[in-house]
C-alpha cells in the first residue's frame, strides 16, 4: 500500500565560510494518511530542516538538497516540482505552523487580511467570502470576538493568541498534512496545554496527518501515535508512543526520557544531563555520532556507523548494542 508521505535518504547541507555543514544526513521515515507523528531531538539535530524541506522552504544557496534525496507525497517526488507546483502544494496539500508566531506574522497587515490572503491565493473565493471565512477560522481556533479582532494587528495579541492565529492560517485551505514546528515555544505551561489540545481537536475533526516537531518529549505523549527520535542529522529510533516511552532502545532516547521530571512518584529525582558536546557536522564522525556522549560506547561505535536494527511492530533503533556479537560481550 502506498504511503501518504515517504522521506527517503534525505540529505541537506548548508555551505558556510567554515565549510559544508551537514544538517540532515540520510533521514528516512514514512507517515500514513491521518496519522499524528512527532519528531523529537535536541536543538540542531535537523528536525526543523527536515520540516522545511518537506515544505520546500530550503533556500539555495546556501542550502543544498543532495542528489538521491526523495520526498514522496502520495507517490510523487515533490523535490522535482516546478515553482507553480510548489505554489499549489503549499497551503492546499501541506501547511506549516512556525514556532515564532510574531516573526511569522506580517506586522503591517491586520489579522483578518493575513488569514484571508491565503484563501484568496489558493481558492476562488471573493474578497468578501474570504473575509467571512477568516472570521469563522479565528472563531474555530478560539479567538474571542473575531469580528473585532480581525481588524487588529499582531502586536495587539498575546503569544498564545498569535499561535492560534498561525493555526487558523495553516487550516485555511484544509491541508491534508499539517507540520507544527515547535508551536509551544516560549509559551507558559497552561497555554502549551491549550495549544496541544487545540491541535488534537483539529486533527480529529479534519482527519489530517500531523507532524509535531519538538525537543520536549513531555508534550507529545498524548498527541503522537508514532515518534521519530533524531540526533546529529539522523534518525536514531522510531516507534509507537508506547515503544518510545515504555520500551526505549537507543541510549539517546533513554537519556531524553530521564531528563523529563516524573509526576507519578514522590521520590527525590535526579534528572539526566548528557555530558559533552555534539560532534562537528562539518566533519562528521566515522562511527556513531552519539558515541562521544554515550556511557555505553564500545570500540566499534567509534569506528563504524551502526545499521538500523528492527524490533517488533516497526520499532527500530540505530545502535550497535543490538548486534548479536555485542550481546556476547564482543566489543570488536
Amino acid at each position: 500500500m502506498e504511503k501518504f508521505l515517504e522521506v527517503k535518504n534525505l540529505r541537506v547541507s548548508y555551505h558556510s565560510y567554515a565549510g559544508e555543514v551537514q544538517s540532515v544526513r540520510g533521514v528516512s521515515f514514512s507517515i500514513d494518511a491521518g496519522q499524528s507523528v512527532a519528531i523529537v531531538g535536541e536543538s540542531g539535530c535537523g528536525k526543523s530542516v527536515t520540516a522545511k524541506t518537506i515544505m520546500g522552504l530550503i533556500q539555495t544557496p546556501p542550502g543544498e538538497i543532495k542528489e538521491g534525496s526523495q520526498i514522496l507525497f502520495e507517490g510523487r517526488d515533490i523535490l522535482s516540482q516546478t515553482p507553480e507546483q510548489w505554489q499549489e502544494y503549499r497551503g492546499k496539500d501541506c501547511a506549516i505552523i512556525f514556532q515564532d508566531a510574531l516573526a511569522a506574522l506580517n506586522p503591517t497587515m491586520t489579522i483578518g487580511n493575513q488569514v484571508a490572503e491565503k484563501l484568496l491565493i489558493h481558492t476562488s473565493m471573493s474578497r468578501a467570502e474570504a473575509w467571512e471565512e477568516a472570521g469563522r477560522l479565528l472563531k474555530l481556533v478560539g479567538i474571542p470576538n473575531p469580528e473585532k479582532r480581525m481588524k487588529q494587528y499582531p502586536h495587539e495579541f498575546s503569544g498564545g493568541q498569535r499561535q492560534r492565529i498561525m493555526i487558523a492560517i495553516a487550516l485555511a485551505c484544509q491541508p491534508r498534512l499539517l507540520i507544527a514546528d515547535e508551536p509551544t515555544t516560549a509559551l507558559d505551561v497552561t497555554i502549551q496545554a491549550d495549544i496541544i489540545d487545540l491541535l488534537k481537536d483539529i486533527q480529529k475533526e479534519f482527519g489530517m496527518a500531523v507532524i509535531m516537531i519538538t525537543h520536549d518529549l513531555g508534550i507529545v505523549a498524548n498527541i503522537a501515535k508514532k515518534i521519530i527520535v533524531m540526533y546529529a542529522g539522523k534518525v536514531v529510533e522510531t516507534g509507537s508512543s508506547q515503544d518510545i516511552f515504555y520500551r526505549p532502545r537507543h541510549p539517546y532516547t533513554k537519556a531524553l526520557l530521564r531528563a523529563v521530571p516524573r509526576l507519578d512518584t514522590e521520590e527525590e529525582q535526579s534528572l539526566e544531563s548528557i555530558e559533552g558536546t555534539p560532534p562537528n557536522m562539518i566533519d562528521p564522525p566515522a562511527g556513531c555520532a552519539f558515541s562521544t556522549r554515550c556511557a555505553q560506547c564500545m570500540r566499534i561505535c567509534q569506528k563504524s556507523e551502526p545499521p538500523m536494527f528492527e524490533f517488533e511492530d516497526g520499532h527500530t533503533a540505530q545502535c550497535w548494542l543490538y548486534h548479536p556479537m555485542a550481546a556476547q560481550g564482543n566489543e570488536e
